[in-house]
């Protein structure tokens, strides 16, 4: 299982990802899960991926081998991310024709999910999911984040605290309590974390941060965190009890 999180901004684009994964718990291993493509002054995109390892390693390197190809539309000299979002996908699809029907044979999934967005220059910042089947959606104003993987521990402070208006560090705040969040509760998403961030028309990824396990913030993230919670529960008025009017009856 992995968690990775992408939130498109007012300020610009902020993406996070998580290492871990393990084919049961005596089989544990860290991959990154962070690919950037960057050229700066005219481009600079990021991708996430989950689910198959093999497959979205295969995706990501069909992604490379073409984009050696200049007579062939690539990540380097597509005009527009929605073009971009679509190559991802279009490469998607050819890995898993290629394993997919192997996988089956062994009742693998083949399955993997990509999340790219960044900023190609003429155009504003943008953002998409790219689903296991190739097909995508683009985030709005209305839904800013997009998530894969491991996600319903991480999503309720992100839907209390990002807005298209919240600031990039406060964002990027936001986000490592969602992981912390998310880490608390599955044990399956775990650091090295990788944290990047491209402002919006600068064109570059111009902040970028692997957190490890033990990492002083996300010790600090933690404990702040979880104490905050307890004070903030306990500050919380208990409920009033009344007669709601209802028959009661003694045990026999």
């Amino acid at each position: 299982m992995t968690y990775c999180v992408a939130i498109n901004l007012d300020g610009g684009l902020i993406f996070a990802s998580d290492s871990r994964t393990n084919a049961g718990v005596d089989n544990i291993a860290s991959f990154c899960k962070m690919r950037m493509f960057e050229q700066v002054g005219n481009r600079a995109l990021v991708t996430l991926t989950s689910g198959n390892l093999a497959i979205s390693q295969g995706t990501i390197n069909h992604l490379m081998q073409n984009g050696r190809d200049d007579s062939k539309l690539n990540l380097w000299n597509c005009r527009s991310m929605y073009d971009a979002a679509n190559l991802v996908g279009d490469s998607l699809r050819e890995v898993q024709r290629r394993d997919g029907p192997y996988l089956m044979q062994k009742n693998i999934d083949a399955s993997s999910w990509f999340l790219i967005g960044g900023q190609i220059a003429g155009e504003e910042p943008r953002m998409f999911m790219v689903y296991a089947e190739g097909n995508c959606i683009e985030a709005s104003r209305d839904t800013p984040f997009f998530q894969i993987g491991e996600t319903k521990y991480g999503k309720p402070i992100l839907d209390r605290v990002i807005s298209p208006s919240t600031g990039l560090l406060e964002a990027a705040k936001c986000v490592m309590v969602s992981f912390d969040s998310t880490m608390r509760s599955n044990i399956s998403v775990g650091p090295p974390i990788d944290l990047c961030v491209i402002p919006r028309d600068e064109l570059r990824v111009s902040l970028h941060r692997r957190f490890q396990e033990g990492d002083p913030y996300m010790q600090m993230v933690h404990r702040e965190w979880g104490e905050g919670l307890k004070r903030a529960f306990a500050q919380l008025p208990s409920p009033e009890w009344v007669d709601d009017g209802h028959p009661r009856s003694a045990p026999p």
